[in-house]
């Protein structure tokens, strides 16, 4: 069964009380655009709420789960941020469109019905911001993570520096956000970062549905509480974070090294940041 209403960048199957929800983009590599971020609560917001949906598997079409930001697409993101102009209304309105961003990551986390991953490919940014708000991550061998924000010259701030902390020991965690390097799913399987590494993408979701079928045959009142419980332990924690980040790239995201960051991406060459 899929959801009656069509999305733009997401696929919904619902089967055996399981709900697969499959990223597609449109942009390359499931990039996600605007669709993605306003269409991320309503999705989950709806599985939530199934009473018949008692496990969300969540994967990414094609040779890569997902390739983070689409900046082609989102590009008036920044808008009047980086005219120059001394006012407040662009920062204003930026930080507004953070906290909105933000709100579709935490959608998946705040679900109450249990989440899985299962990461193919590049999964980058944006990508390891999502995995990072689902209970259970498996990946095939040839996945690839990177918080690769630093190299735009971003502090990442949708949700991996708010929820990696309690996935991640601390000295794993600085080291991938400050250097924006790229590691292989086997690393990532020995950090923490995800459950089990599987030969190819198909093993990798199907051993996402077999836990998820694991999980839909318990009572879906105590999955839930069992939950509740856990992330009790970091609600305040992340959404505290959350708000310091806002508020920290509403201020100094604009900068000469954001836009350097950006050109060196497009023209596919090393930036030279000057801390401007």
């Amino acid at each position: 069964m899929a959801m009656s209403t069509p999305f733009e960048s997401l696929a919904v199957e619902v089967m055996d009380n399981v709900a697969r929800v499959t990223l597609l983009g449109p942009g390359k590599g499931n990039a996600m655009g605007p669709a993605f971020w306003s269409e991320m609560p309503t999705v989950f917001g709806e599985l939530d709420a199934d009473p018949e949906v008692r496990a969300i598997v969540l994967t990414g079409s094609g040779r890569n789960f997902s390739y983070g930001l689409d900046l082609l697409a989102m590009g008036n993101t920044l808008g009047d941020t980086m005219s120059g102009e001394v006012s407040a209304r662009p920062r204003s309105d930026f930080h507004h469109t953070v906290k909105r961003m933000q709100q579709s990551i935490t959608a998946v986390a705040d679900c109450r019905t249990p989440t899985i991953a299962a990461i193919q490919g590049w999964c980058i940014g944006g990508g390891v911001d999502l995995i990072s708000a689902v209970d259970i991550r498996y990946a095939s061998a040839d996945a690839k993570f990177s918080v690769r924000e630093v190299k735009l010259s971003i502090v990442a701030d949708v949700g991996s520096l708010a929820r990696l902390p309690y996935i991640l020991s601390d000295g794993h965690l600085r080291e991938l956000a400050l250097t924006g390097k790229d590691i292989d799913a086997a690393r990532a399987e020995r950090i923490g970062l995800v459950n089990e590494v599987l030969p190819d993408a198909e093993a990798a979701l199907a051993v996402a549905h077999a836990t998820a079928a694991e999980i839909a045959a318990n009572s879906p009142l105590v999955t839930r509480g069992i939950k509740d419980v856990l992330d009790e332990q970091r609600t305040d924690d992340v959404a505290a974070s959350l708000r310091y980040v806002a508020a920290w790239n509403s201020a100094f995201l604009p900068s000469k090294d954001l836009k350097e960051g950006i050109a060196a991406m497009f023209e596919k060459r090393a930036p030279h940041f000057t801390g401007e």
